[in-house]
């Protein structure tokens, strides 16, 4: 078996990071492919590869892969009409494109998806579409791109294939369904960018493999670095191929991927299993990444130390594995407090503890069989009735991807074991009846040993920690013993007299409200710091242009016919240079685009606003006003501003983008 994964380090949000950053694309990857994979490794999440897609051999596998496709004939070269950024001077991938979603009329909708409602888009739906570069409303030009025809690849292979997946998780068979159901469309396998891999074509310069595209090849690439002379056995050879993935990816590796692979043929295996969770929300809110709503996981590790497993069990216990679920700070306390402390970590906690007192942490010889001081029925032949009960039932629930009922399974045997200690309290028994508090005491060391077994899926260190309390040394060959006769035989493992246990201690540490209290706040503060930021980032995204006007909140003004108002000529403008007059501290110059027309106006504003918080703003500009000189630079206009009672200065501003030289009337 090969565990694979890695970074995807293309598509557009990365350039949108190096671009705000002021760095390369390839810092942004560098960066984080270091801190996700040295996260993972603390976390305890052990792959045989943890590789990236910018990575040489990544680049030439993806493009022979195309390639072999190209030569096949199995693209159709399509010209179209994109969103191209003519401020920019170059075509925008579907991260580019911002506006407003037809269904739920979210204003900050991508061009591919709108992450409020979650609907799939394409960015010719989106209402007031504007380009994330430099505000501007983009306008349609024509490229061309090579599709993969998805409508052709359902009717002589999807549908019959996807068929045979009824025996899927519910909510990725039922996403797929309907995929197929509504038609599948052509859909393009490159893009207009600079940052990707790119594609192996004569005359395709400015053009990338699409992300989704190159992104699952990933998965091959890895396992060529990994497995360099025997790579192609694993993938066209005698193989299972399973997905682990989230919600949003599940049309990439159920329907192209699986269509790239069946186009390219030579035996390529298709995916045998996507257990695909569903989306993981975040105190009441989706996780958004560009919002900053998100529990970062380098920092949970500094600032939650010693608390891995914690985290595990938790995510465990929470997993949407067939609808949205939530991580809320509280849960997280309730539930290390309660289960992992209050349960598994009293129980482990007092048994070690009173072996230690009564048996000096020796197991004891046990008598005759006993009732009702036995756990189970020893005279049962054949599978071991504690395996049946939960041994087996974990190892079949992890192997139906069922992670969270496997781990409450696991917690079950947890449960059972403080209720055998309540049931027969041994501490009060050893006063009365030596003999039974030795088979009490000894059976619960039993269930212990197990239990710290079962636990190393779900919590490998606190496993570690409770097998060395244990006085137990366990190979990577026991474990797989264990597993193994856990599903085949029937084994249940025990610890035989005169073992050894080692020292007592706590396996889980309670969680304070202060501790608690922090986080909380901590994910408020950035997030309202990431919001005050995003809507300083609009309005520079939006297109605003800067020019003065010294407008109060002052005494009503003469009265004015409608003949007056008609000889102002208000129009949108967009900001799109700033900078400070020199020797004027009260003097900004703006750049104004006005239609096709480019102005210059000298505003007062330079104590309200700093150039940089000016540029990509959309104001209104009265466009015939007199030009006149201001420190020897002549102003074309005036822009409206507000200003309330305390000086504040506002600018007045489209409530939605318009085209640049929109008037106003």
């Amino acid at each position: 078996m090969l565990f694979i994964c890695g970074s995807d380090e293309h598509g557009v949000p990365i350039t949108l990071r190096a671009r705000k950053e002021g760095i390369t694309s390839q810092d942004v990857v560098d960066r984080y492919h270091k801190i996700i994979g040295d996260s993972f490794k603390e976390l305890g999440i052990s792959f045989d590869i943890y590789s990236r897609t910018s990575n040489a051999t990544h680049k030439e596998l993806s493009q022979a892969f195309f390639k072999n496709l190209y030569d096949k004939g199995a693209f159709k070269e399509i010209r179209s009409e994109q969103y191209f950024d003519e401020q920019a001077g170059q075509f925008l991938a579907d991260r580019y494109i911002v506006g407003t979603c037809p269904s739920c009329k979210n204003d900050g909708a991508y061009g591919d998806q709108c992450e409020k409602c979650g609907s799939t888009l394409s960015p010719t739906e989106l209402l007031n579409p504007k380009s994330a570069l430099s505000g501007t409303v983009p306008v349609m030009k024509e490229t061309v791109n090579w599709y993969l025809p998805l409508d052709e690849l359902q009717e002589t292979f999807l549908n019959g294939w996807l068929g045979g997946k009824s025996h899927w998780k519910s909510n990725v068979y039922g996403q797929c369904k309907s995929w197929l159901n509504e038609g599948l469309r052509p859909r393009a396998m490159t893009r207009d960018l600079e940052w990707g891999v790119p594609v192996p074509l004569e005359g395709a310069d400015g053009k990338v493999l699409y992300v989704w595209f190159e992104a699952p090849i990933g998965y091959i690439s890895a396992t060529k670095e990994l497995r360099p002379d025997d790579w192609e056995q694993w993938w066209t050879g005698d193989s299972r191929l399973v997905h682990f993935i989230g919600k949003d990816n599940i049309v990439f590796h159920c329907i192209i991927f699986p269509a790239m692979l069946h186009l390219r043929g030579d035996g390529y295996v298709l995916p045998e299993q996507v257990p695909a969770n569903e989306f993981l929300n975040l105190e009441g809110q989706k996780i958004s990444t560009s919002r900053n709503w998100a529990v970062w996981l380098n920092e949970y590790l500094v600032e939650m130390p010693n608390r891995k497993d914690e985290l595990r069990y938790v995510l465990t216990s929470i997993a949407p594995e067939t609808k949205d679920s939530e991580f809320t700070w509280k849960d997280y306390q309730t539930r290390v407090n309660s289960e992992l402390v209050g349960i598994l970590g009293n129980f482990a906690n007092r048994v070690l503890v009173l072996m230690q007192k009564y048996y000096e942490g020796v197991m004891p010889a046990v008598g005759a069989v006993r009732e009702p001081y036995t756990l189970f029925d020893r005279s049962v032949s054949g599978e071991h009735p504690m395996v049946a009960e939960y041994v087996r039932p974990v190892v079949d629930l992890l192997n139906n991807y069922q992670f969270r009922d496997a781990q409450f399974k696991m917690m079950e045997l947890a449960r059972l074991g403080n209720k055998y200690l309540a049931e027969h309290e041994p501490w009060k028994l050893v006063k009365t009846d030596a003999e039974a508090t030795a088979m009490v005491l000894s059976e619960a060391v039993q269930v212990l040993y197990n239990l710290a077994l079962l636990m190393e899926p779900f919590m490998p260190e606190a496993s570690s920690r409770l097998l060395s309390q244990l006085g137990v040394a366990v190979t990577a060959d026991d474990k797989q013993s264990f597993w193994l006769s856990g599903a085949q035989v029937g084994k249940w493992f025990e610890l035989a007299e005169g073992h050894t246990l080692g020292a007592a201690g706590l396996l889980f540490q309670k969680l304070e409200d202060d501790v608690i209290e922090a986080q909380i706040a901590k994910l408020q503060a950035t997030a309202a710091e990431s919001a005050a930021e995003a809507a300083k980032s609009a309005g520079a995204a939006t297109g605003s242009v800067v020019a003065e006007v010294e407008s109060k909140q002052a005494e009503a003004k003469a009265e004015v016919t409608y003949d007056d108002f008609a000889k102002l000529d208000l129009r949108v403008a967009t900001v799109t240079a700033c900078e400070k007059v020199e020797k004027a501290d009260k003097l900004l110059k703006l750049t104004l685009a006005v239609g096709e027309e480019v102005r210059t106006v000298v505003s007062g504003i330079a104590l309200h606003f700093q150039p940089e918080e000016v540029v990509g703003k959309q104001v209104l500009l009265l466009a015939n006003l007199a030009p006149r000189k201001m420190r020897g630079i002549e102003s074309q206009g005036m822009i409206l501003m507000a200003e309330d009672a305390d000086g504040k200065l506002v600018f007045m501003s489209p409530s939605s983008i318009v085209a640049p030289g929109s008037s106003v009337s």
